[in-house]
């Protein structure tokens, strides 16, 4: 062998050559196939018992036992969902490291200037899980019966009316100032440093309203401590028929939701990518996540990964748009 290597040199490295093309296209076809042969990791980019890690429990169990491989949950909060993202972002696109996105896919590119990773082009989405819409909440003595008297007090009394927020450049911070822009009103924003004490503040009547997930209020909604005034979206929140949808009082572009879907690294092959969606959308067709969504406040939504793919530009287009006529900035 080696006397025919020196012999005929062109020859042996056009030989490696087509060896090297023949075995590794069957080599990566075999993994895709096989795919998963090993556990997958799901980054949750919050602290866990939130609604994110909640929903990611519920949905990767049941994708783990479809694909027959445990899904573990890894929860890596900070710097406003960044943290998570980057791990995702710079991991193998073996399709083993996947990522619970949320709204903050769609927000931070606008609200920071230094984030290491682009999600557009470094994140490919897979496909999406659920979402709730937010609920417009006053306390249950406020003055304001409807949205309508709210608004209306706010154009008149433009420094009186304070709405609070988790802090800026949250949800319910941008659904905020999504709806003072669509109504035409003005209210000050009061930022908290989560959002359990602006919650504490608004059962204080400390501040008059704010636009936040029914999730983290339906306790004091059905103790009759705070009352919802509207549904931030086009349909009726199950938790809530009674409460007219912003569509219905003609605010048809304040909807604003908060929302989860799959995504992983870019490169992902489109097989690995069709296998992940269909044990998705098999887990979101299972009556008890349906249930447990609904209980939440929260409407599967099975998509392909190119129709998550539209839906996340489209909120990166809105809210980004939000973001830069109010001005906000990241804390």
């Amino acid at each position: 062998m080696k006397d025919f290597c020196r012999a005929y040199p062109v020859l042996w490295k056009s030989i490696a050559l087509a060896i090297a093309l023949t075995v590794f296209p069957i080599s990566a076809i075999h993994a895709q196939e096989t795919f998963p042969g090993k556990p997958i990791y799901v980054v949750v980019p919050y602290a866990p018992g939130g609604g994110v890690d909640i929903v990611t429990r519920l949905v990767s169990h049941k994708m783990g036992e479809k694909l027959k491989q445990p899904i573990i949950v890894d929860n890596r909060p900070g710097a406003a969902t960044n943290i998570g993202m980057d791990i995702v972002a710079r991991s193998k696109s073996d399709g083993y490291t996947l990522l619970t996105a949320s709204n903050t896919l769609a927000c931070n590119p606008a609200l920071f200037s230094n984030m290491t990773f682009d999600p557009a082009r470094d994140l490919i989405p897979i496909g999406k899980i659920a979402y709730a819409p937010l609920v417009v909440v006053v306390p249950e003595n406020s003055q304001f019966r409807t949205l309508q008297d709210m608004i209306a007090f706010g154009k008149a009394n433009p420094d009186k009316l304070t709405y609070g927020s988790a802090g800026n450049g949250s949800s319910g911070h941008l659904a905020s100032e999504l709806l003072k822009s669509e109504a035409g009103f003005d209210a000050l924003h009061i930022p908290y440093k989560g959002g359990a004490p602006a919650i504490n503040d608004l059962l204080g009547e400390r501040i008059s309203f704010m636009c936040i997930n029914p999730l983290e209020v339906v306790s004091h909604i059905k103790a009759k401590k705070l009352r919802p005034i509207a549904a931030m979206d086009k349909q009726t929140i199950s938790l809530f028929p009674s409460v007219p949808t912003v569509t219905s009082l003609r605010l048809p572009g304040s909807s604003a939701s908060v929302w989860w879907g799959l995504v992983g690294p870019k490169g992902m092959s489109p097989e690995i990518i069709a296998k992940l969606n269909s044990a998705l959308r098999s887990a979101l067709a299972d009556p008890a996540v349906v249930a447990k969504m609904g209980e939440m406040g929260a409407t599967v939504t099975p998509s392909s990964a190119d129709e998550f793919g539209v839906f996340i530009k489209s909120e990166t287009v809105k809210w980004s748009t939000v973001i830069k006529k109010a001005n906000i900035k990241a804390d």
